[in-house]
């Protein structure tokens, strides 16, 4: 058995795991990447339940689970009894009723996990697939797996997040964990999107500023679906003054990689033609999703043992 594997209850947030734990998820993934395997010889019956659109949490899940050989429960919110008025907590209750292990879950509710890891009766494991604009640890995991990959250490590394930070839950998860790994955080983008909570884990500036220091340039999509716009947004402007250009990419050091969560808004975040640029590490990012997702619900099932 490899020393990276652990046993979580359930994975909803960043900021319930230790250092060990966040590390040995992040070499777990990298020794599924490496050709791991894993066999199971009782069944595991997982269910995706997404409640807000999604291609590369909700596939990569998908991915992960049929790599490691799980049962996966088919599960639409369109035909569902959510649509006759039926709670989170009573479809979650329902999913444990039937015997299903684990619950990957994406809901625009904050916190939505809370009611359900608390419960008695819930007994089947939570893993947090995004909740809103708080939390999104599978995807801080994949990110910090793929700087990891990069650089072998986080301690002293300069990252900088820019763009939409207060709608960002991948912002909010990464400056928690990469602060108390040690990495020093600059915060960019427009200032109506930052708010002050940021502070307490790095520096604001502007891109300009940072764009020849910093080790890693992690771009934020613009969440267009959760803002309420009080003036016509402009593609253009936005991507003159926040986004990465091909000037500010020829400033980044030779060794710096340029990250984004995806989807890439091009020529808004990224100009279009950087998106698979050499210091782009965007692609790897997806396929390192797959991998620590599978050591994530490796880890949850073990848990459950």
């Amino acid at each position: 058995m490899s020393s990276n594997q652990i046993a979580l209850k359930n994975l909803v947030s960043m900021e319930h795991l230790t250092n060990e734990e966040v590390m040995a998820l992040i070499k777990r993934g990298i020794e599924f990447k490496n050709g791991a395997k894993v066999h199971y010889d009782e069944q595991h019956i997982v269910a995706n339940l997404f409640f807000e659109s999604s291609t590369r949490t909700h596939k990569a899940f998908e991915v992960a689970e049929l790599k490691l050989g799980c049962d996966l429960l088919d599960f639409d919110v369109k035909t569902s009894s959510v649509n006759k008025g039926e709670t989170l907590y009573d479809t979650i209750l329902t999913m444990s009723a039937l015997g299903v292990d684990v619950c990957v879950i994406r809901h625009p509710e904050v916190d939505y996990y809370k009611e359900l890891v608390e419960s008695p009766t819930i007994t089947t494991s939570i893993v947090n697939g995004g909740d809103g604009s708080g939390q999104h640890p599978s995807q801080s995991l994949l990110d910090l797996m793929t700087i990891y990959q990069e650089f072998g250490h986080f301690d002293g590394l300069k990252v900088a997040i820019a763009g939409d930070l207060d709608h960002s839950r991948v912002a909010k998860s990464n400056m928690q964990i990469l602060k108390r790994l040690g990495a020093e955080l600059f915060f960019a983008g427009p200032d109506e999107w930052r708010s002050a909570e940021f502070a307490d884990y790095g520096k604001f500036v502007t891109i300009d500023e940072v764009i020849d220091q910093v080790d890693v340039m992690m771009f934020l999509r613009v969440q267009h679906e959760r803002h309420d716009y009080n003036s016509i947004f402009s593609k253009e402007n936005y991507h003159k003054l926040h986004g990465l250009t091909q000037e500010r990419y020829d400033c980044m050091k030779d060794t710096a990689i340029l990250m984004h969560p995806a989807p890439v808004n091009r020529d808004v975040e990224i100009a279009d033609h950087l998106v698979e640029a050499p210091k782009s590490r965007i692609v790897e990012q997806m396929t390192n999703g797959v991998f620590v997702r599978m050591a994530i619900i490796e880890a949850v099932l073990k848990g459950r043992n």
